[in-house]
């Protein structure tokens, strides 16, 4: 985390973060491992896409997801959607109408329909706008990060995240996740299918600003 701090500083202000003052001599550290990833533009490739679809991929028993600006490509739909297609139990939380984004909001919704058709669930969380970035994969990995489950994201901006192997605090974020859903709405395929021709002309304006999440 500190060399993502480091690197970043560094484009901005040229200015070198070193030495002991900035990066002190640990007493201790604490008993859970855990591996970050950078993912930047500047390398040519997205290591956030990387992991998100390989932990997808990997995947056995369940796959609870949560993003506030959840746009997904086709390639991650298609991932997505063989998960489900092989028992996996799929859920995704998104915000619903409390949400920052109307770019990210429209073109969510609009790809909604392949998801559903597949048997996965969506839930848009109503309280207040949604922020994490988590997902938790089969009880015994999770990764929680500043990535946004978009193409922007994945492409072209400045991500980071921390993934670890620990049952304990996946159990606590698997709690946390079951209790957020009890302040969400599941989206319904048949009434999806029936929303009206504002929301689908909104849609299609959305889909042309895509690249722009």
């Amino acid at each position: 985390m500190q060399t993502g701090f480091a690197q970043n500083w560094l484009e901005r202000t040229w200015e070198l973060v070193s030495g002991h003052i900035y990066y002190p001599q640990l007493d201790a550290a604490g008993p859970h491992m855990a591996l970050t990833l950078m993912s930047t533009p500047v390398t040519g490739a997205s290591t956030a896409r990387t992991m998100y679809y390989l932990s997808i991929v990997c995947a056995r028993r369940r796959i609870w997801l949560a993003n506030p600006y959840f746009v997904p490509d086709p390639p991650a739909i298609d991932t997505l959607i063989e998960a489900k297609r092989r028992g996996v139990d799929v859920k995704i939380m998104v915000s619903g109408m409390n949400n920052d984004n109307w770019l990210s909001r429209q073109n969510g919704t609009r790809l909604y329909g392949r998801l559903l058709e597949a048997g996965i669930e969506i839930y848009e969380y109503q309280t207040t706008l949604l922020h994490q970035k988590t997902m938790v994969v089969d009880g015994v990995w999770a990764t929680v990060g500043t990535t946004n489950f978009d193409s922007r994201s994945f492409a072209h901006n400045e991500e980071s995240n921390v993934c670890f192997n620990d049952e304990r605090l996946v159990a606590r974020m698997e709690a946390t996740f079951q209790d957020d859903l009890t302040a969400c709405m599941r989206v319904d395929l048949d009434a999806w299918r029936r929303r009206g021709v504002w929301a689908r002309a909104q849609e299609f304006v959305a889909a042309f600003l895509q690249e722009q999440v």
